[in-house]
């Protein structure tokens, strides 16, 4: 981890000006807490009767009881109508995301993603009858693939160590005041006994006095050339996930807002993803990000595909293999598909909350920081909670 020095949480919150606006762990022995957790223990309908009436007195309070509300009516609802597609978006996304709107918007998004992707490819040559056959052919390639030793290994960290102080830099450019601690990040890889074991890749997230990380899963690292990796890192670490969990680690939601919030997690990460495209500018990197975003846009659109559409299993693969051609690293084409079988909604809501996040994004860059200031306050936030 980094040698940077860390301040004191407070001396973090003060330097900021949010005290008030991120309570700590100890401070939830409030009335309205207490009846959160007793909720938390009830039936969804019980639990519903439990929070009439109660309010909080601080904005992160407020937004645990909204989103409460809100996810306890839809288990509620889910009890006699448990497969309803769009009350399994609104679990965990929030309200107003109806699957037919959901099925065209991930369409003209992934048509958008195939011409950026086919406009790149025709730039560096590559020919293919489907944008899936022109990323198989990428990834067959040499061009940035690590030798399967420990030196390619340790240069693939050290590649993603360099985008990591790039967009270290850039990230308070890009969201605002950022705390410092969220900053102090940095990536390795799965140890020896971790590869023995079987772990995945997996996250360390900061915390005031406490350094954050990546731990990339690189066993394979023939499957991870050099220009798949940029969007990993902004995804991983800076600006995605590191910022925002570790935000939530000083203002931790109550484990009902983090159960019907959940979407908003993948995301926000995934829109980071878009902040830093931008800084990507070798034609590979940039078919890279592209396709982690096919990858987000066609699990969602197969989550739809399947539980609104009927698709078969074999017609979910088929439009993956010619969507996307390569599988993500860490979900072969038939595993996943097997997930989104087996969670009605969860991939499509992840999605969305993505696009969310772009639609109501300002387009005035200091506008657009002001905004994500109030996007990751508090936590994370369901579509009715978004500002």
């Amino acid at each position: 981890m980094s040698a940077i020095q860390m301040p004191s949480r407070r001396q973090t919150l003060a330097g900021l000006g949010l005290m008030a606006a991120w309570p700590t762990r100890a401070a939830t022995g409030d009335d309205a807490g207490q009846a959160l957790d007793a909720a938390a223990r009830a039936a969804p309908a019980e639990a519903l009767t439990l929070l009439r009436g109660v309010e909080g007195r601080t904005d992160a309070r407020r937004l645990d009881i909204g989103a409460a509300r809100a996810g306890l009516a839809v288990d509620a609802a889910l009890a006699g109508r448990p497969d309803d597609l769009a009350l399994r978006l609104a679990r965990t996304l929030g309200n107003g995301a109806a699957p037919d709107a959901a099925i065209r918007r991930l369409d003209r998004e992934l048509a958008g993603l195939h011409g950026r992707a086919a406009r790149l490819f025709d730039g560096i040559g590559i020919r293919g009858d489907t944008v899936g056959d022109r990323y198989r052919a990428l990834f067959a390639a040499a061009d940035g693939r690590y030798s399967d030793d420990a030196v390619g290994r340790t240069r693939a960290v050290g590649d993603m160590a360099a985008t990591l102080r790039q967009l270290r830099a850039t990230t308070p450019d890009l969201l605002g005041a950022v705390p410092p601690f969220c900053l102090d990040v940095s990536v390795r890889q799965l140890s020896a006994a971790e590869v023995a074991a079987g772990r995945q890749g997996y996250r360390e997230v900061p915390a005031p006095g406490r350094p954050g990380g990546y731990v990339v899963d690189l066993r394979d690292v023939s499957r991870r050339p050099a220009w798949s990796l940029p969007s990993v890192v902004a995804h991983e670490l800076l600006p995605g996930h590191m910022v925002q969990l570790g935000m939530e680690e000083v203002a931790p939601p109550h484990p009902l807002r983090l159960r019907y919030a959940a979407a908003f997690v993948e995301g926000w990460a995934t829109y980071a993803e878009t902040l830093a495209a931008p800084t990507f500018s070798d034609p590979r990197a940039a078919l890279g990000h592209i396709h982690w975003l096919i990858f987000r846009v066609a699990r969602a659109r197969i989550d739809l595909g399947v539980h609104r559409q009927r698709w078969s299993i074999d017609q979910a693969r088929a439009r993956l293999d010619q969507w996307q051609g390569v599988p993500a690293y860490f979900a072969t084409f038939d595993a996943d598909v097997a997930r989104i079988v087996k969670e009605p909604g969860v991939r499509a809501a992840e999605a969305l909350a993505w696009l969310a996040l772009v639609d109501r994004a300002p387009r005035a860059p200091a506008a657009r920081r002001r905004w994500h200031g109030a996007v990751l306050a508090n936590g994370r936030k369901r579509l009715e909670q978004l500002p």
